[in-house]
Formats: structure tokens, C-alpha cells, sequence
């Protein structure tokens, strides 16, 4: 089946990896330091996900002899339609929720470091990356992956434990200074950290992390990363066998713990290392800390690495993951280049030649970094200001209908080309109206005492409980079309 076999560590460490990025040590841990320990259910919840795709995603790919995703789609449905979405789908989440993240998540290190503005940041971040692509693009640092991931993880190590300690040593001695603390309307601290910090799964009714959202819509989110990501999929199917990808997937859940301890609780300690910057709360105060008027949880992990770390240890910290983050940018822009020129440009001009395929392929590339560019202060913005869960809420607006989809052509084998189809583009519909309207408006800071300014459909439905609503409607209009339209061929169903 694989195309090169590998064992089963190996396997493991490359799924967990692979999800592994600049959302985790920017945002996750900024998350901690704001939400608390209920943040790391966003990680445990992918230890389900990652054995749903080895014992129920994997032996149906591994079956029907696919290597890619769109070439399952095309083998079950048939047609074109699908693919072509999906395409475009992935190009809108690598500006949303890759390039502009990335580039935030970067300009957060540079500016914590040498105290650069956030655009001055993504500028010499962005001219960094040049220089890797000029240099050889992906192959030019492919070979220091494996380095860099080992690296980075003893790193986190030594830092969740120096971050421990400081905790357990200085506790007493942190003082807060009034001066960074904002006040809301009800006179209360903005800087306070919730009744239910220390609470992993919270009521339903809980703004943040509903226990409803936490258990069904974020399901939902790590079925469509974990089983039909293009990235994971395929290392699972890497693996020599269904039994040694199996055991990968087992690997990879248990390896998914490491982020509660290695990045969410440090979050939470640099919450009581740094409250005056990290648990920020006067906008004015913000402002000059992190950029940001709503706060400034983003540099809790920059912040530990910038003022715990040894001066050599810090320094080969900050180089590591910036060069993670270029290879990672580099690998992003690779890939939507290959996606538009292949799956969309050769389409509309069926004739292209391969100099015009490479120079489209690069202009397009310079078209989404511009958008990135200019979508970094939204991203900055944003679910107050909280990375991770700009990341979450993107997903939540776009992922569910894919989800949808995949799940019911494994289990279903009524559902045909026409059912699934219509049921992406109701999702895509919805999804965008949410999407458009979820970032159109800016919420005010809490020391600002000004009212929210968006409808209660909107600051009241949490976006992982939208994303249930959004799965919802996509399985409906998928069965129904389904239903309403001719079966699907059996040469079809048998994949």
C-alpha cells in the first residue's frame, strides 16, 4: 500500500509533529494563561480523533488504494466539483488560519525580542522566508526538520520545568502593579482569572470553553484535521500496514498529552510569573506591552523563553523556532502554489506552459501574502486577542461541511456526488455568512466598559457549538439531495 515503509515510532512522531506549530507555542499557551487548564481539552480531545482515523478513516483509504484525499473523493464520488472545492477551500484556510497565523505568531517573537512593531515584525519575517526560498525553498531545510521538532521539544522541557520552579519559588513575592489593570463596568479586575481556571470541562452555558462545544463541536473539528487532512493522512498511510498504523495512531494520542504539560500549564505560570504584562488588562498599558488594546496572553510563551531561559539556551530557543516557522511558511506557499496552478489555473488554461505555470504560480503566491498581510490585525484582534482560538473559530466556520462529507461517504453509501456537493456548498454558505459577519465587528476591550456590539446570534453561539449547527446542516442537505437524486454507481460505493 505505502510508498515507502517506516516504523511505527517514526510514524507517531511525524503525525504529532505535523500538528505541532506556531498555534500551539503562541496560542495554546496564551490560551492557558487566559482560559486555564480547560484550553488543553482542545488536545485531549485529539487523542480520540487520532485512533478514529487508524481503526476507522485508515483501513477504508488503505482499501480503496488512494495516496491523496481528492483522489479517494474522486474514486467514491466521481466528478470534478468536489475537488476543485476542496482546493479552493484549502487555499482560503491557509491564508485564514497558516500564512497570517504564522506571520502573526513570528512578528510576536521578533517583537518581544528587539521590541520591532508588529508590521516591521511580518516584514522582516516575510524577508527571512524569501531568503529560504531563494536559497531552495523546502529542500533546503527539509533535512533539518527532524533537528529542529527534537530540539524544540527539549526546549519546552526545560522550560515547562524552570517555569515550575520559579512558580514554586517566587509565588509569594509577585506583585501586581495597579497600573496594568483595566476595570469593567461592574468595577470588578479585568486581570482576574475566571472562578473555573482550574476546570477542565466547564458547563455549557460557559463563554469560552462550553462543555457542549468542548465535547461534540470540537469532535467535529478534529475528525475533519485528523482524518482528512491531507498532511496527516498521509503519513498514516506510510505506515507498512494497517496493524503498524494503528499502533502510530495509539503512539500519536499518547504523545498528545505533552501539550498539556509542555505548553498549557507554562501558559498558566507565566500568568503568575508576569501578571503585569501577560495578564494585562488597561488597553493603554496593552498597547505598548504586546500591541493589542484587548491583551496580552499572545506573549506568555515568548515571554517565558525571553526571561527564564539561559542566555545560550534562549538564543538557540528563538533561532529553532523561527526556523521552524520559515520551513513551515516555505512548505505553505509551496503547496498553494501547486494547488492553484494544478487543480485550478491548468483548468482554465488547458494549454499553459511550464513557464507560465511557475511564474502564475509565484504572482499567486504574492497575492496571498498581501491578503495574509493585511488580515494580521484582524487575526490580532480577534477572540479577544487569543490566537489559538481565532484558529479554532476559522475552522469551526469552514471545516464542519468537509467533515460532514467524509464521514458519510465512509458510512453511508447512499449519499452520491450531487448530495455531497450541495451539502459542501450549504456549509460553505452558512459557514461564510458566520465567518463575515463574526469579524466584521470589534469588540471592545473589557476595561473599555463599552457594550458588546454584536448580535446575540452571534456573541452568544459559541463557534464550536456553530460548528455543530453547520455539521448538522451539511449532513441534512447531503442525505436529502442524496435521497432526491439517481444512486451512485456500485463501482463507486465499492471504494
Amino acid at each position: 500500500m505505502c510508498l515507502f515503509s517506516v516504523f511505527p515510532f517514526q510514524v507517531g512522531a511525524s503525525l504529532f509533529a505535523s500538528n505541532i506549530g506556531s498555534g500551539h507555542f503562541i496560542g495554546l499557551t496564551g490560551s492557558g494563561a487566559s482560559s486555564g487548564i480547560g484550553i488543553a481539552g482542545f488536545e485531549l480531545n485529539a487523542m480520540y480523533a487520532v485512533l478514529i482515523l487508524g481503526w476507522f478513516f485508515v483501513p477504508v483509504y488503505m482499501a480503496s488504494g488512494v495516496y491523496t484525499m481528492p483522489e479517494y473523493l474522486r474514486k467514491r464520488f466521481g466528478g470534478q466539483r468536489i475537488r476543485i472545492y476542496l482546493s479552493v477551500l484549502a487555499l482560503l484556510l491557509y491564508v485564514f488560519t497558516k500564512i497570517s497565523a504564522d506571520l502573526y505568531a513570528g512578528a510576536i517573537f521578533i517583537n518581544q525580542s528587539i521590541k520591532l512593531d508588529l508590521y516591521g515584525s511580518v516584514v522582516a519575517l516575510l524577508a527571512i522566508a524569501a531568503l529560504f526560498t531563494i536559497a531552495g525553498g523546502l529542500s533546503a531545510v527539509i533535512w533539518t526538520d527532524f533537528a529542529q521538532t527534537i530540539l524544540m521539544l527539549i526546549g519546552t522541557l526545560v522550560l515547562a520545568i524552570i517555569s515550575f520552579s520559579q512558580v514554586m519559588q517566587n509565588f509569594g513575592e509577585i506583585i501586581v502593579n495597579d497600573s496594568y489593570v483595566g476595570y469593567g463596568s461592574n468595577n470588578e479586575s479585568c486581570s482576574a482569572v475566571p472562578d473555573n481556571y482550574m476546570h477542565l470541562l466547564r458547563s455549557p452555558s460557559d463563554p469560552e470553553l462550553p462543555a457542549t462545544g468542548m465535547i461534540f463541536g470540537l469532535t467535529i473539528n478534529a475528525i475533519w484535521y485528523w482524518c482528512s487532512d491531507q498532511v496527516i493522512v498521509q503519513r498514516a498511510l506510510s505506515a507498512k500496514d494497517l496493524s503498524h498504523a494503528k499502533g502510530s495512531c495509539i503512539l500519536a494520542g499518547y504523545l498528545k498529552l505533552l501539550p498539556l504539560f509542555l505548553l498549557v500549564i507554562p501558559g498558566m505560570a507565566a500568568r503568575i510569573l508576569f501578571p503585569n504584562e501577560v495578564g494585562c488588562s488597561n488597553p493603554k498599558m496593552c498597547k505598548e506591552i504586546c500591541g493589542s488594546e484587548l491583551g496580552c496572553t499572545n506573549i506568555a510563551y515568548p515571554k517565558l523563553v525571553l526571561e527564564l531561559m539561559p542566555a545560550g539556551a534562549r538564543g538557540l530557543m528563538i533561532s529553532t523556532m523561527l526556523a521552524a516557522l520559515m520551513s513551515s511558511l516555505t512548505s505553505i506557499f509551496n503547496s498553494s502554489s501547486t494547488i492553484f496552478t494544478m487543480d485550478i489555473w491548468r483548468r482554465i488554461r488547458k494549454q499553459a506552459s511550464e513557464t507560465e505555470l511557475l511564474i502564475v504560480g509565484r504572482l499567486f503566491v504574492l497575492l496571498l501574502v498581501i491578503i495574509s498581510v493585511v488580515w494580521v490585525p484582524i487575526v490580532q484582534a480577534a477572540q479577544n486577542s487569543q490566537l489559538f482560538h481565532y484558529i479554532q473559530s476559522v475552522t469551526s466556520f469552514l471545516a464542519p461541511p468537509v467533515c460532514a462529507v467524509y464521514i458519510l461517504a465512509i458510512t453511508f453509501e447512499r449519499v452520491n456526488e450531487q448530495g455531497a456537493f450541495w451539502g459542501l456548498m450549504a456549509g460553505l454558505v452558512v459557514g461564510m455568512i458566520r465567518f463575515i459577519w463574526e469579524f466584521s465587528y470589534k469588540v471592545p476591550s473589557c476595561a473599555s466598559r463599552l457594550p458588546d456590539p454584536r448580535p446575540a446570534i452571534i456573541s452568544k453561539v459559541h463557534y464550536l457549538n456553530f460548528g455543530i449547527i453547520l455539521f448538522i446542516i451539511s449532513c441534512t442537505v447531503t442525505v436529502v439531495v442524496s435521497y432526491a437524486t439517481q444512486p451512485i454507481s456500485t463501482r463507486h460505493v465499492s471504494c
